[in-house]
């Protein structure tokens, strides 16, 4: 990986509420964690050695306390979580001014199309893993996502 795409990475973690990165290239591999600073640490490691560098980092306390209150809305609406496979931006539709793929209350089954996620370039489309109702969009289109946020809630 090239030192500009790491300087643009370590830029976007540290000038957003993204507190962790990683990003695969070929047999590379990059993780970027915002430490209690705005400035973001950049280690190449193993698969297998990630998760011992990084369980301990002080940055994870200070984020429970703002989970907390969301903590009591998430059981109001029961159903399959939907959340985001990677980091980018959320988008409802295939093109500005096109139909959204899914509104709530619409009628989806496996492996029809719910958004679009567009991360370093590409389009990926993101899929419902289960047969239900979309119940709710927890996300605004355009908005930027992380890793494991929460995009749909379907029952």
């Amino acid at each position: 990986m090239d030192l500009r795409k790491l300087k643009t990475l370590i830029d976007l973690v540290a000038e957003s509420d993204i507190a962790e990165l990683e990003v695969t290239e070929g047999e590379s591999k990059v993780r970027i964690v915002k430490s209690g600073g705005t400035q973001g640490q950049v280690v190449m490691m193993q698969p297998q050695s990630a998760p011992q560098q990084f369980v301990a980092p002080t940055a994870a306390p200070a984020a429970a306390p703002a989970a907390a209150p969301a903590a009591p809305a998430a059981p109001e609406t029961k159903g399959h979580v939907v959340k985001s496979p990677m980091v980018g931006s959320f988008y409802r539709a295939s093109a500005p001014g096109a139909p959204a793929f899914v509104e709530v209350g619409s009628t989806v089954k496996e492996g029809d199309t719910l958004c679009i996620i567009e991360a370093m370039k590409l389009l990926n489309e993101i899929d419902a893993e289960v047969s239900g109702v979309v119940k709710e969009i927890l996300v605004e289109n355009g908005q930027p996502v992380e890793f494991g946020q929460p995009l749909f809630i379907i029952g």
